[in-house]
């Protein structure tokens, strides 16, 4: 049963001269909560959001569960957050920047900390009461309106995400689409993989080392989760087999493992061969390969293309030129996400109420091309086309510059930089470190004793 409720209703008022932009947020982890506060902000200009979020709480994949595969209800569970993690960000740049973590936490939080610390942004910038919880996101569909915002505006078909009885259709100018992105894991197809008579996972169902214990495991990838989930795994006497594609680990590894080239294919015997010829039998295969992308709600006469790692066409990484009004917030990778959210939110609000004119469709889907083909010329390959790394500044400060708002302090990626430079010189202890901000330039780190250490980067 489909009930089109008082959104509709509410949508001709404003076009009838209440005047204020009317915003869907889809999802009310960190990137949803940051759409939500920005647009709370501006009450002149824009309605209070409505935020639709799947489950019954606030922070996302930050909400840790004990659970893997599905909930009782059916659905299944999104997030990949494991028993012990920390953060490998230093929490004096990880932060919202109108919204510190609270000076008494070290430096790199446990997930707990992070969680703790979406719920009290929630609360201080008085979020939650415009967030529908357990509501599932059906479809958003585009409708031509002559009086909406570039002609267009949304309808969005939600239903009570527990029972699911009756859906109902709400009418809005814009979205926000803030689902997240590290909920659908990526498996790469890997020859014969099917011959792998051991354990096969992926670290989306990874939750603690303990299972491990004494076992021999090749890790596929190399990225932030794979090292955290090799050290880990070394605690509990695991033999692990760090198997990946970029270049060789220099720092120290952890006690029982070692580096490997990526698996090339599984023979018929059940054995991995990686692409040097080498050869391993591991009672274990876990898989930390990231996530693919996945919007099922989106309309698919949309024009979005989604690939394993790649989203386009999409003007700043943000919006559909066809449907400017339209965007998907924090798809980018390899980013420092809290003030990446920060500076994109605000350059969606400031698209919205004008202050930055949209160029021509055919000039930004121009643009969206140019970008791609500039970095497949400097040997970037489109899966890691939305792998910004040290780019994000610019990219952040270029928001910044076309939406009339204020830029990240300075120091922010100084601190991220050096941060990555540790990390890469000691994984095995970077996260001691002790880091205090003086100024909007300048900045310190510690050892855990106190000692300074010298800063890596002018």
């Amino acid at each position: 049963m489909l009930v089109y409720l008082t959104g509709a209703y509410r949508y001709e008022l404003q076009m009838a001269g209440l005047g204020k932009i009317r915003v869907a947020v889809v999802g009310a982890g960190a990137a949803g909560l940051c759409a939500a506060r920005h647009l709370l902000s501006r009450g002149e200009t824009f309605a209070p959001p409505v935020v639709y979020e799947l489950t019954k709480n606030v922070g996302g994949t930050w909400v840790y569960e004990e659970q893997v595969g599905t909930y009782d209800n059916g659905l299944p569970i999104h997030s990949s957050m494991y028993r012990d993690l920390r953060t490998n960000i230093p929490k004096e740049v990880m932060s919202f920047p109108d919204f510190p973590f609270e000076k008494h936490l070290p430096s790199f939080v446990h997930h707990t900390e992070v969680r703790n610390y979406l719920e009290k942004y929630c609360d201080h910038f008085s979020l939650r009461d415009h967030i529908q919880f357990n509501t599932m996101v059906h479809s958003v569909k585009p409708v031509q309106v002559k009086q909406g915002w570039h002609g267009l505006a949304w309808d969005i078909t939600t239903s009570d995400g527990i029972s699911q009885t009756k859906s109902i259709a709400e009418r809005f100018d814009a979205v926000m689409v803030c689902n997240g992105h590290f909920y659908d894991p990526y498996i790469p197809a890997i020859p014969g993989l099917k011959n792998f008579s051991g354990t096969l996972m992926h670290s989306h169902d990874y939750r603690n080392a303990e299972p491990f214990s004494g076992k021999s495991v090749v890790l596929l990838g190399a990225g932030l989760s794979g090292l955290d989930i090799a050290m880990e795994l070394s605690r509990v006497d695991a033999k692990v087999i760090l198997s990946h594609s970029q270049r060789p680990l220099t720092c120290t590894l952890p006690k029982g493992v070692q580096q490997a080239p990526p698996v090339k294919r599984v023979l018929e015997d059940g054995m991995l061969q990686f692409q040097d010829g080498g050869l391993a039998r591991p009672e274990i295969f876990l898989f930390c390969t990231g996530y693919s992308f996945t919007f099922p709600f989106l309309d698919s006469n949309l024009g979005l293309r989604v690939q394993e790692h790649l989203v386009s066409p999409l003007y700043k990484f943000l919006l559909l030129p066809a449907f400017p009004s339209l965007f998907i917030v924090g798809i980018c990778r390899a980013i420092c996400p809290f003030p990446h959210f920060h500076c994109q939110a605000q350059f969606v609000l400031s698209v919205l109420d004008g202050s930055f004119a949209l160029p021509s469709r055919k000039d930004m889907e121009r643009d969206v091309e140019m970008d791609i083909a500039a970095r497949r010329g400097r040997g970037i390959a489109s899966r890691h086309v939305l792998k910004l790394d040290s780019e994000q500044w610019a990219y952040n400060n270029d928001l910044a510059r076309l939406g009339g708002f204020k830029p990240l302090p300075t120091y922010w990626s100084n601190l991220y930089e050096s941060n990555k430079i540790f990390r890469a010189r000691d994984m095995l202890n970077y996260k001691t470190y002790q880091y205090a901000v003086l100024n909007d330039k300048e900045w310190m780190v510690h050892t855990q004793q106190g000692q300074p250490i010298q800063k890596p980067l002018p």
